[in-house]
Parts: C-alpha cells; structure tokens; sequence
C-alpha cells in the first residue's frame, strides 16, 4: 500500500481517522491539522496547505491524498497551488469548494441563506458549546452517531479544540472559493459523499465528478461522515484506489 495521507475535517482530530488508519496499514498518516489538537501551527487554511505540502514532499510522489469535509478544501487549495505532481491520488469526502450560496450558487452548506449563515457565524465566535452540539449533530445520518465513533465521541472531540482557531477556520472556510481549483485537478480522483448527508447536498459531489479525472463514489448508508459510518466499505475503496493507481 503506497502512503496515505488522511486529513479530517473541521472541529476534528487526527485521532478520527485512525481506525481507517489501521485498515490501511503502517503507511497511513492521521495528523492534526494546525489549530487542531496538538498542532502548533497557526489556525489557517494556509498553514494547512502549507503542512500538506511538508506530508506530501516527505511521502513521496506516489502518495494518496485523502481529505475529508474542511480536508478536502486543504486538498484543492494545495493542488491549486503546487498542480499536484507530488501526489499519485486524490479523495475528497463530503464538501463543497464553495460553502456559501449565492451568484447562482446553490451548492453551498444544506440549507444555507445569508440570515442563516449570519446567525451561525455569530454562535460560532459567542458560544462554542451551542454551535459544537449542532457539528456533532449533523455529522452523521443517524444522530446517535456511526458504529465505532458515537455522537457524544463527536462532541467531546470538537470541544477540545480551541474555539478562536474553529472561528478563524470557520471565517477562512466562509470566504473561500475554490470552485477552479477543484475543476483543474488533474490527478485521478474519487469524489466521495454520503447520500444521507445533512451537510451537503448530492448535487456538488455530482458537479466535482463532471472533471475529467474524477469518479463520484456513493455510500449509501452514510451522512457527512462515511468513513465512520461505512469503515471497511470506505477503506476498500482506497485500497481499490491504490490497486487500480499501481495498475493491479
């Protein structure tokens, strides 16, 4: 198995992927993304692409780059950057490049309108634990949680993070545009959602599998979070990925 490197999301640790860590084996990578855990690095986007491009250069070029949710835009913006001739893959996990509607843009956060995304901005800078039941909530098609990674295991683990970084993060992610960026990747690559998702809808999984060298991967039975909640479906289809990649 060639190197993966497993980016998670927003409010989460490195330690969620782990268990998808494991299936893998020895060459799979879980860091915290700075501002995360135990990450020193400053909560930002561009501190994240900039420690994804240290993974990638110390993996070598045959590695997998796996992002999911706010790891999948790290993903993009890095290969927006660098083209991504350092990586052999890529899969994004339930995110859109764009989070906020608008334009013409309905692809956006589930739901989302400006009164909206106002009054959840504001709950993300003034109160923390209000706006961290609403992440672990809808995290997962059921909201009682995935098999192995409970809802409470949710919570627990987002308020551990500190919440001026998930506020500067949350601000980046609102701001961000990266819609070019997603439509130029040039690598192979499986667009992955959930099609019980209650974060995005299956529409934007649909306009990312419209590039060239994408291929949309439906988990039937999962939310945002099918990793999660379908872990061995999820981990076979990397190692699907990384077969088909080595022209097995």
């Amino acid at each position: 198995m060639r190197p993966v490197i497993l980016l998670h999301g927003w409010t989460m640790r490195g330690s969620v992927m782990e268990d998808l860590a494991a299936r893998l084996g020895p060459s799979a990578l879980a860091p915290d993304l700075p501002g995360h855990g135990d990450a020193a690095r400053p909560a930002s986007l561009d501190a994240a692409v900039k420690m994804l491009d240290d993974l990638v250069t110390e993996a070598g070029p045959e590695a997998i780059v796996v992002g999911w949710s706010m790891g999948a835009a790290v993903a993009w913006s890095w290969l927006g950057r660098t083209g991504g001739g350092g990586a052999a893959g890529l899969v994004t996990v339930d995110m859109s490049p764009r989070p906020v509607n608008g334009g013409g843009w309905d692809l956006g956060l589930l739901g989302q309108t400006p009164d909206r995304l106002a009054r959840n901005t504001a709950e993300i800078h003034a109160d923390w634990p209000a706006a961290a039941e609403k992440i672990a909530t809808t995290m997962f098609a059921d909201k009682a949680g995935a098999p192995g990674f409970s809802r409470a295991e949710a919570l627990a683990q987002v308020l551990s993070n500190d919440p001026r970084a998930m506020a500067a993060y949350w601000d980046d992610m609102m701001a961000m545009d990266l819609r070019d960026a997603a439509r130029g990747v040039r690598i192979p690559w499986r667009v992955c959602h959930g099609a019980r998702s209650r974060v995005y809808p299956a529409g934007v999984a649909k306009w990312l599998a419209e590039t060239p060298t994408a291929t949309r991967v439906t988990f039937e039975a999962s939310g945002h979070s099918p990793h999660l909640e379908e872990p061995e479906a999820f981990a076979t289809m990397i190692r699907d990925f990384d077969a088909e990649l080595s022209g097995r």
